[in-house]
């Protein structure tokens, strides 16, 4: 197996909990990836043999960012409502619906191409894996090619139907969640992974929401949710977390069907990751940047890494954990 050994970095960070500095971070160090995995990581002086060498100039090296909850399959734009926003108009979702007009509009190849755009760009800027959710069609037909899609773009595609209750459905909300747990997932789970629904005023209030989770939950995808501080609370008697928890069944597939969504977790081809993953109380993706990548990022400006559950505060937070 050919090896490559990535010398005179500046600063490495690991996210070791055993070493010192809350990133485990190693100063003039080195790391040694072999086929698609990080097998060796210390002190540049330390670094054993490899077949190549690559000097990364005294630049900083980190970890890829994963990023858990994006929706890159659209069309259109939405700048009347963030200039509504600045103004202090409260946020109700009504954007949402803007965007599903313009999306369904547009055509395969355009939602593609647009697409993967803006992959590449988030590839430019360090993120190696990338969740991508549907949202924007809120039809059976949209919905499905939406994730289809996505699917072109990354393995981690969640179907998220329950955005907010399509213009055409607006009287009748229930029959809309019926939609959404029947035809609409039945035609969505062959291209996803992840089960969301959007728990908000003007979206899905908490039953409507659990009733959807639910449904993806008995049909094999895992479940990651997206309330906020203004969502209504469960009913009462119910748990706290009943509306939204993250999948805790071990994957047991790796290929997408109908009846299952659920994988193991793994870096994409393109990018080795780490052979020994850090003890953490939340599962997480870990994947390392190639080293012609690393010239990217130099030591005077390190970001930090991302993690896949994302917390903002105790009222307003979001999460998707991977398996």
């Amino acid at each position: 197996m050919t090896s490559t050994l990535l010398t005179n970095i500046g600063e490495l960070v690991t996210n070791d909990p055993h070493r010192e500095g809350l990133l485990g971070a190693i100063e003039a160090a080195a790391l040694v990836v072999e086929g698609d995995r990080v097998a060796w990581v210390g002190h540049a002086t330390d670094a054993p043999a490899a077949d190549a060498v690559v000097d990364a100039g005294g630049r900083a090296v980190l970890p890829g960012f994963v990023d858990s909850h994006s929706h890159l399959v659209f069309a259109g734009d939405r700048a009347q409502e963030f200039a509504a926003r600045m103004s202090g108009t409260p946020y109700a979702a009504g954007g949402i619906r803007t965007t599903v007009a313009a999306t369904r509009a547009a055509t395969d190849e355009q939602l593609l191409s647009h697409a993967a755009r803006l992959v590449q760009e988030m590839l430019r800027q360090g993120t190696t894996t990338v969740e991508i959710k549907s949202g924007y069609g809120l039809s059976v037909r949209d919905e499905a090619r939406s994730l289809a899609v996505a699917r072109q773009l990354t393995e981690q595609t969640t179907f998220l139907g329950a955005h907010v209750v399509p213009q055409e459905h607006a009287d009748d909300p229930a029959g809309y969640v019926d939609l959404v747990t029947g035809p609409m997932l039945e035609a969505c789970a062959p291209h996803a992974r992840w089960i969301d629904a959007f728990c908000e005023r003007g979206a899905f209030d908490a039953d409507q929401a659990r009733a959807v989770l639910d449904a993806g939950e008995a049909g094999g995808c895992a479940v990651g949710c997206t309330p906020t501080s203004s969502a209504p609370a469960p009913a009462s008697g119910s748990p706290a977390s009943a509306a939204c928890r993250p999948s805790t069944t071990a994957p047991t597939s790796t290929t997408p069907t109908s009846t299952r969504c659920v994988t193991p977790a793994r870096s994409p081809p393109c990018c080795p990751a780490w052979s020994s993953r850090p003890a953490s109380p939340t599962p997480m993706r870990v994947a390392c940047s190639t080293p012609g990548s690393v010239s990217r990022w130099r030591r005077t400006a390190t970001p930090g890494p991302a993690s896949p559950a994302r917390s903002r505060s105790a009222s307003r937070w979001r999460c998707a954990r991977w398996a």
